[in-house]
């Protein structure tokens, strides 16, 4: 699933092209998403700003309201000039004014659409968790926000409403180099383990930004480029190979039902 620095990679591309831009045509090919299509009076509508809040892609309307898009496990969105050749699993796409289009693909089909009033948008900011990479998040915000969780804190870092933006790749690699181990329970965390992981966090989430992204599998940014993050992993996926900092043997656990990379020496629990 594109998690933080996928999400901002995509949001940044689609912000250079459709900010002050009309929707002028809105057509769904999956019937579940037929329902948005079918709300007329967003046509016409200009979009204000485009925004990411944790893995959520929001654009802002002139009306107040909010045009909200989450990928999921396999969703793109892609800015397609008007003569490009039909992507793929395209599920929804808007026309802009001078002809581009946004177009959700997503073979799976577990992209999310919706369209939410801006007191709705209000409440779903308020469930998130804050930003890792605003200046709000401190390492005091951190130790609160973990504060007498008995659950591992990987599964406290993959936890939307504790910390947003973060999933399996990044959590694995902001623990490694915090140099905590994934199954340490999140309240126990000591003062010196939190500012490791407060720099940690931000310190992975930032490489997955300047690297364009992690692409495993069919991540693409708005113009269909790869991110070439993975060839910067530090022990994500990188089992039985050896630690970049210490050369043990890179070993995988499960935390919470997800694959946990960790190295047993520099994350002793």
């Amino acid at each position: 699933m594109p998690e933080l620095p996928e999400v901002e990679t995509v949001v940044s591309g689609l912000r250079k092209h459709a900010i002050n831009l009309q929707i002028t045509h809105i057509h769904a090919s999956d019937e579940k998403l037929a329902h948005i299509a079918q709300m007329t009076d967003l046509i016409g509508k200009t979009i204000v700003s485009i925004d990411r809040r944790g893995k959520f892609i929001n654009f802002l309307l002139d009306d107040r309201r909010v045009l909200q898009i989450h990928l999921m496990m396999s969703g793109r969105l892609f800015l397609r000039h008007p003569k490009s050749p039909e992507d793929p699993w395209t599920r929804f796409l808007i026309t802009l004014t001078d002809g581009f289009q946004i177009r959700l693909s997503d073979p799976r089909r577990f992209g999310l659409v919706s369209v939410l009033s801006n007191h709705e948008y209000i409440l779903f900011q308020h469930r998130l968790g804050p930003e890792p990479l605003s200046r709000e998040f401190t390492t005091r915000l951190l130790a609160k926000r973990l504060a007498n969780r008995k659950i591992a804190i990987k599964s406290a870092l993959l936890d939307q409403t504790i910390i947003a933006g973060i999933g399996n790749i990044y959590a694995d690699e902001a623990l490694w180099h915090a140099r905590v181990h994934p199954e340490t329970p999140a309240g126990s965390a000591t003062p010196n383990n939190l500012k490791r992981l407060h720099r940690g966090i931000r310190r992975a989430l930032k490489e997955g930004l300047e690297h364009g992204g992690t692409t495993f599998g069919i991540y693409a940014n708005a113009v269909g480029q790869t991110g070439n993050n993975q060839q910067h992993l530090n022990v994500f996926r990188r089992t039985d190979k050896s630690c970049l900092r210490c050369r043990t043997n890179i070993c995988k656990v499960v935390v919470g039902g997800r694959s946990s990379h960790y190295c047993p020496k520099c994350q002793a629990k």
